[in-house]
């Protein structure tokens, strides 16, 4: 398969569907699927017809994680790799596409349709919005196969979960049911598995009318608030209230209130 096969990437109505798609593997990552997902990301973040990013996987998965038969085979390390090279290399690549998707300055919604396992659930949580179906599992996994994180799953799960209780899933592999990974705020919402695609997609809909360059502000201001201070984070709201007031949809929502109508937002 090649690596545009295995994610598919396709723009409708303003939404951006990224879909991880090698089912037969659980859609499990190798390196050309890294850097697939990577220009799917960066092509999403700067396509001016995009104002909202849908992640979800095809077939009975979300992702699990790196493709680890392939790791077992050599297959995660191109030709004149040592294992070093090869696994720094890999991580890049990999991290590349989480900080795309993490760093996207539109809305991200994640449908956890399956397992997220590993490098799995940093895609996952990378998102703004994680839905999860109810036959969906999260497990961090790393430790079975006796492999040090990535994915930034160790930046994403204790800043949602506690640094004691992150400790405690990685350590144990433990696998979290769709109800526990929403006690824990892995997810926000857990649907029958029928619904999570259409509730989903409804909800990027609604996101891509919404006011772009203001989601973009409001996200970066979530992404630093754990590490300012209150001075530095109110600072970072005024400065975002002042370029927010210079476009064009600040105008129109002001108006629309006004007016007594729903604002038409052009994400400008």
């Amino acid at each position: 398969m090649s690596a545009a096969a295995s994610v598919r990437y396709d723009i409708q109505g303003g939404v951006a569907f990224i879909t991880l798609s090698r089912p037969e593997r659980l859609n499990a990552l190798d390196r050309p699927m890294m850097r697939a997902l990577a220009a799917a990301a960066i092509d999403a973040s700067t396509n001016p017809d995009v104002r909202a990013v849908l992640l979800t996987g095809d077939g009975r998965a979300f992702c699990a994680g790196g493709d680890v038969k392939a790791m077992a085979t050599g297959g995660m390390f191109e030709e004149g790799e040592s294992p070093l090279v090869g696994g720094m290399n890999g991580a890049a690549e990999l991290h590349r596409a989480v900080g795309e998707l993490y760093r996207m300055p539109k809305p991200v919604i994640a449908a956890v349709n399956g397992p997220a396992l590993g490098a799995g659930v940093g895609l996952a949580l990378s998102a703004d919005v994680v839905w999860a179906s109810e036959s969906s599992t999260f497990g961090l996994a790393y430790m079975g196969i006796g492999l040090s994180p990535d994915g930034g799953t160790t930046f994403f799960v204790p800043r949602i979960v506690g640094a004691r209780r992150a400790a405690e899933l990685f350590m144990t592999n433990r696998k979290l049911t769709s109800a526990e990974a929403l006690t824990m705020g892995f997810c926000s919402r857990v649907l029958p598995d029928s619904e999570l695609l259409p509730a989903a997609t409804a909800l990027a809909n609604q996101l891509a009318q919404g006011p772009t360059r203001a989601y973009a502000e409001l996200k970066t201001l979530l992404r630093n608030t754990l590490q300012n201070g209150f001075e530095t984070q109110t600072e970072d709201e005024r400065y975002g209230v002042a370029r927010s007031v210079q476009t064009d949809d600040f105008f129109e929502g002001i108006m629309a209130f006004a007016e007594r109508r729903a604002p038409q937002f052009k994400g400008s």
